[in-house]
């Protein structure tokens, strides 16, 4: 996504939501950046950022960046790499076994990444929740974070939905349904709402907020 787009989208968001123009006003301009490299590393990287810290994540990701010598992670590479190394990464064995998994389905379906984003957000979901071990959060972060789409709502995100209930002022934790309600209005660009509420649960904008 471009800054021209998020000029755009801030103004959507102020404009349709009062509290999206106060978390907005809080936090500033919108810094949201895509990862680097093709559609298969992209898809590693977000495995590796599944239910851990961003700071660990990217500690374990550049551990295995450098173990395979490159800023971007061949499927064969990968493929060779034994259960010892993927360990000396810090990349635990349920995600092992995810990898395996997207390497066998990646390997079985040629020209899934490749095409990827000629799909809307529906069928890419569909495509990458039917490889074991990638759910919802991964394919909403593959969409998000891999190849820009602006209009992604990561409804099961803990963070998302914290955030959600800080800024409206919500009795309990919303659920899925609850969240798309309350978001409706964000649409198209639902992506850049999704960030601004994962930062506004960062000290320093909780901090302005009480001021």
């Amino acid at each position: 996504m471009s800054t021209p787009i998020y000029k755009k989208a801030r103004a959507h968001l102020s404009r349709n939501c009062p509290v999206m123009k106060r978390v907005i006003g809080i936090v500033g301009p919108c810094t949201m950046a895509s990862f680097p490299g093709d559609a298969f590393t992209l898809l590693v990287r977000c495995i590796i950022y599944q239910q851990i810290s961003t700071k660990a994540a990217k500690s374990i990701f550049d551990r295995l960046l450098a173990l395979i010598g490159d800023v971007s992670i061949p499927i064969t590479k990968l493929a060779n790499l034994s259960e010892e190394q993927f360990k000396a990464c810090g990349i635990s064995g349920p995600k092992q076994r995810t990898l395996r998994a997207v390497i066998d389905h990646v390997q079985a379906n040629p020209t899934l990444l490749p095409g990827i984003t000629a799909h809307d957000n529906e069928t890419v979901h569909e495509q990458l929740t039917q490889i074991k071990g990638i759910g919802p959060w991964t394919a909403d972060m593959f969409l998000m974070f891999g190849i820009s789409r602006p209009d992604v709502f990561p409804v099961g995100d803990y963070g998302v939905r914290v955030a959600i209930q800080k800024q409206f002022r919500l009795r309990e934790l919303p659920d899925a349904a609850k969240c798309l309600k309350i978001g409706k209005p964000w649409t198209p660009y639902r992506s850049v709402a999704s960030w601004y509420l994962w930062r506004s649960l960062e000290p320093q904008y909780q901090q302005q907020k009480d001021e």
